[in-house]
């Protein structure tokens, strides 16, 4: 039993990261049904950012802020620089061609995706870049026979923050309720004085933002990243988006930790080999039988 609860930790920690990338993707898709094929490169290069953060600014930061404090800073600074790009890619790559319709959108998201990741790789190399392993430390924990390490419970509990203020930010304030109605039908929202523009900057900030705070913690705990990881990662995030229901930012947080139960269960159980055939077969089974998703998708209701 105890491996067992080990095992969904481990999932949590995992899924915790795939939540927060679907965020992304579930904003962008519930305001403008586009599907931002951008985003898990947003994600790599929040990463590579609070790598270069950490490696050449590791004794100001640890001398003046701490070592948890350091990879706070570390955080914050990648997640202010990728909302300033997310914006400037949305002016460049989707606002000219937003008339055109959804196909040419999409098309100019895979554009700006191939160009990102090709960006991280003239910038930084081809090859593994490595996290700095003195500034995080293997604190092994056990609570009740279960033995998990402490970066994974600063993880989860700043996981669930993140995904706890969101879902505050867009369900509890009146700019989230802005957002909302112009995800239900955008042109009754502009007659009511909404303005659409200031939506699509709040999507296009935020959700970068926390990519690029998922990308420094992912490469905290796993210890090395890749130029070819956002689209990895991102095709994990999608598929958590439609599993938990899209445009439903509840279901794309229970969508990711579900997906990363699953496929650590998966690697455990069966082979860590197959674990992705694992997770896309749940997924083909959840479309066949509930192709909204779990959670459902959201639309607006015809009274």
């Amino acid at each position: 039993m105890h491996v067992v609860l080990e095992q969904i930790i481990n999932g949590l920690t995992i899924g915790s990261f795939y939540a927060l990338i679907a965020l992304g993707y579930s904003m962008v898709y519930g305001v403008l049904k586009l599907i931002n094929f951008a985003h898990g490169d947003f994600f790599a290069l929040g990463s590579y950012m609070g790598y270069t953060l950490l490696v050449f600014g590791t004794a100001f930061l640890t001398s003046h802020l701490g070592l948890w404090g350091g990879m706070i800073a570390a955080m914050v600074t990648a997640a202010i620089c990728l909302a300033l790009i997310g914006i400037l890619v949305e002016r460049i790559a989707y606002r000219p061609i937003y008339p055109a319709g959804r196909l040419p959108a999409v098309v100019s998201a895979l554009g700006a995706s191939i160009i990102l990741q090709n960006l991280i790789m003239v910038v930084w190399g081809p090859r593994y870049r490595a996290y700095p392993a003195a500034l995080i430390p293997n604190i092994q924990m056990q609570v009740w026979g279960i033995h998990f390490t402490l970066l994974q419970l600063v993880i989860l509990t700043l996981s669930f923050i993140l995904m706890g203020f969101l879902y505050y930010t867009i369900q509890k304030t009146t700019f989230g309720a802005a957002v909302r109605a112009s995800a239900l039908d955008r042109d009754t929202a502009a007659l009511m004085g909404i303005d659409f523009n200031k939506v699509i900057f709040f999507i296009f900030t935020l959700g970068p933002a926390l990519g690029a705070m998922t990308g420094v913690m992912v490469g905290m705990y796993y210890r090395q990243i890749s130029f070819i990881m956002g689209w990895n990662y991102g095709l994990k995030a999608f598929t958590a988006t439609i599993l938990g229901g899209i445009g439903n930012l509840p279901g794309a947080m229970f969508g990711g930790l579900i997906l990363g139960v699953l496929e650590m269960m998966g690697a455990a159980y069966l082979s860590a080999a197959w674990k992705d055939v694992f997770v896309f077969l749940i997924l083909i089974l959840v479309l066949i039988f509930r192709p909204t998703g779990l959670f459902g998708e959201k639309t607006a209701e015809k009274v």
